[in-house]
């Protein structure tokens, strides 16, 4: 029983967490910065709210290390996509 309680608790807390960085998101898209600026502020803030979603959510955090690369592979296709988005939108 203590378990399945330490299990929600982890849940609401990160639940907490991906709730201040969506506020935070509204924030950063509010401020009057360059665009450059916000744009690798929300994609600094979406990254860590997908590593949240992906540890806990999709429980990566207690799977075995071949699960972790195969959920890893499609990083370089993200990296390789926002280098052209970024590179257009400069």
């Amino acid at each position: 029983m203590e378990k399945l309680e330490k299990a929600h608790r982890n849940y609401f807390l990160v639940w907490g967490i991906l709730f201040v960085l969506t506020l935070a998101e509204l924030g950063v898209a509010f401020i009057s910065l360059p665009k450059k600026y916000i744009i690798v502020m929300l994609l600094f803030l979406a990254v860590w709210k997908a590593l949240l979603v992906a540890l806990y959510y999709m429980h990566l955090r207690f799977e075995p290390r071949r699960m972790w690369i195969l959920a890893a592979s499609p990083i370089p296709l993200i990296i390789i996509l926002l280098i052209a988005v970024l590179a257009e939108g400069f």
